[in-house]
């Protein structure tokens, strides 16, 4: 038998807005945040067993961040820029084709690094946009635990 609700619970209960009903909750957040960790650790790990540049990885470290400058088009087109340029599909990408051979090593190091601001920002917090605002996160509100 399935658990229900009761109409005057389903009455009582404010609805969740639109970021809340698909961010993480709980254990999955802190879950998440350390699955960004442990990104960063692999992208820095790789990095310095590849003997890449350091100056290198401070100057390109906060490079993602740029893609804020998609919010000045507004909400929607800033979570679109944000969110390109915040998952780990293109470095992925990128990194592997260079390890592969198909690219330089410049790209793989590129990719190395973009993966580690990714890591990092998960790891702090900072998820995948919603349209409804720069706060309003994958893995929450910013500013909420």
């Amino acid at each position: 038998m399935n658990a229900s609700i009761s109409p005057i619970e389903l009455r009582t209960r404010p609805a969740p807005s639109r970021s809340e009903a698909g961010s993480a909750a709980g254990s999955v957040i802190w879950l998440l945040r350390l699955e960004g960790l442990a990104a960063f650790a692999a992208a820095v790990g790789v990095y310095v067993h590849a003997g890449f540049s350091w100056p290198l990885f401070a100057l390109l470290f906060l490079a993602p961040d740029l893609s804020k400058l998609a919010y000045l088009g507004g909400p929607r087109a800033g979570a679109i820029g944000y969110n390109l340029a915040h998952n780990y599909a293109l470095p992925l990408v990128l990194t592997l084709a260079a390890f592969a051979g198909g690219v330089s090593a410049a790209a793989a190091a590129g990719g190395l690094i973009w993966i580690a601001h990714i890591g990092f920002d998960r790891m702090l917090g900072y998820g995948l946009k919603f349209p409804t605002g720069f706060g309003d996160t994958h893995l929450g509100h910013l500013g909420r635990p």
